[in-house]
C-alpha cells in the first residue's frame, strides 16, 4: 500500500532555471559530457568525429559523399564518422515509509520528488534518455529509459503515487541497485535519491555499480533526525518496520548517545558513497534543497 499524499506534504517547490543550468553543467562534467559526439559507439555511422574517408563504391549512401574530398581528388569520396551515443540516466528513487517524515519546510518525499524531476529534466536535454527504478514500496514497476517530455511525465506520475504506508515493506536499496546494474548495459549516469536508512548491504552493490557507471548519491535528511529534543517521554514508531520504541528525552545521556549514533551513521553513509567513487550530495527538508544540490555538484 502507498500513501499518495502523506500528511504534511508541500511539494518540492519552485526550482530556479539557473539552478537547473548549474546542475546540467555539473552532471555533464561528472558523466564525461552529454553533448553529441562526446559518447562514442562501436563501428562507424553518423557522428562528428571522422572515422574513415575513402572512395565511393556502389551501394554507399550518397548523403555520405564528402564534397571537399571529392573536389580535391577528382573522384567521389564518402565520409564515415564515429557514431554518437547519447547519455542514458537511471534514477533510483526511495519510496519507503521513512521518506514521509519532515519537520521543516517539507517532507523528505517532497525533496526526493523534486530532485528526481530536476535530474530527469537535465537527463533528457540534447536527446538523452532517462529511466527509473524505485524501491521501498510494494508493486513498483521499473520505467525503461525514454527521451523527451514523455519520460519526465512517466517519472512524475510514478512518484505522485506517494510513498509506502508504515510497515508496508518493499524492495531494499541493495536489490534496486542490482536491478539497475542488470539493466544498464552501457556506461551511463546513475542517481540514487534516498535517506539511506534501513537495511545494510547496499554499500557493496553501490561499489559494483560504480565500476561501470558515473554515480551521484543524493542523501535526503531532516534537521530533527540529527538530535532528539528535550520534550519528556515519547513513543516513537519506526515507519519501516512498525516497531514502537519508548524513550525519555529528558535524559541528557540518551540525547547525547542518539546524536553520536546519528553522526556516526551519516559519516558511514558518506564514506560508503565516496568509497564507491560517487559524488555525495546532502540535501535537507529545510531551506532550498535545489540550491544545496547544485552547490554539492559544483
Amino acid at each position: 500500500m502507498r500513501i499518495p499524499s502523506p500528511p504534511g506534504a508541500q511539494g518540492p517547490g519552485r526550482v530556479a532555471g539557473a539552478v537547473v543550468e548549474a546542475m546540467d553543467l555539473a552532471i555533464a562534467r561528472r558523466a564525461g559530457g552529454v553533448l553529441p559526439g562526446e559518447h562514442t559507439g562501436p563501428g562507424v555511422g553518423a557522428g562528428l568525429e571522422l572515422a574513415q574517408l575513402r572512395p565511393y563504391v556502389p551501394g554507399d549512401d550518397v548523403r555520405r559523399i564528402d564534397a571537399a574530398a571529392t573536389a580535391r581528388t577528382g573522384s567521389p569520396h564518402v565520409r564515415l564518422e564515429v557514431p554518437e551515443r547519447l547519455l542514458t540516466t537511471w534514477i533510483v528513487a526511495d519510496l519507503s515509509a521513512s521518506m514521509a517524515f519532515g519537520t521543516a519546510d517539507r517532507l523528505k518525499s517532497d525533496v526526493a520528488q523534486g530532485a528526481a524531476q530536476v535530474l530527469a529534466r537535465v537527463a533528457t536535454r540534447r536527446g538523452g534518455r532517462v529511466g527509473m527504478v524505485a524501491f521501498g514500496a510494494p508493486g513498483i514497476p521499473s520505467l525503461p529509459p525514454r527521451g523527451g517530455r514523455l519520460a519526465r511525465v512517466a517519472i512524475d506520475r510514478a512518484l505522485a503515487d506517494g510513498v509506502a504506508a508504515d510497515g508496508a515493506g518493499g524492495e531494499p536499496l541493495a536489490a534496486a541497485l542490482r536491478r539497475v546494474a542488470s539493466l544498464a548495459r552501457r556506461p551511463g549516469f546513475v542517481a540514487v535519491i534516498s535517506d539511506f536508512r534501513g537495511e545494510d548491504g547496499w554499500q557493496r552493490e553501490l561499489r559494483r555499480l560504480g565500476r561501470g557507471q558515473s554515480l551521484l548519491c543524493v542523501e535526503v535528511g531532516d534537521p530533527r533526525e540529527a538530535a532528539l529534543p528535550d520534550v519528556g517521554r515519547l513513543a516513537l514508531v519506526d515507519p519501516e518496520t512498525g516497531r514502537t520504541v519508548r524513550a525519555d528525552t529528558s535524559d541528557s545521556r540518551l540525547r547525547r548517545r542518539y546524536a553520536e549514533a546519528e553522526a556516526g551513521r551519516r559519516a558511514a553513509v558518506k564514506a560508503a558513497v565516496r568509497g564507491a567513487g560517487s559524488r555525495h550530495a546532502l540535501v535537507s527538508t529545510a531551506g532550498s534543497w535545489s540550491r544545496d544540490l547544485a552547490r554539492a555538484l559544483a
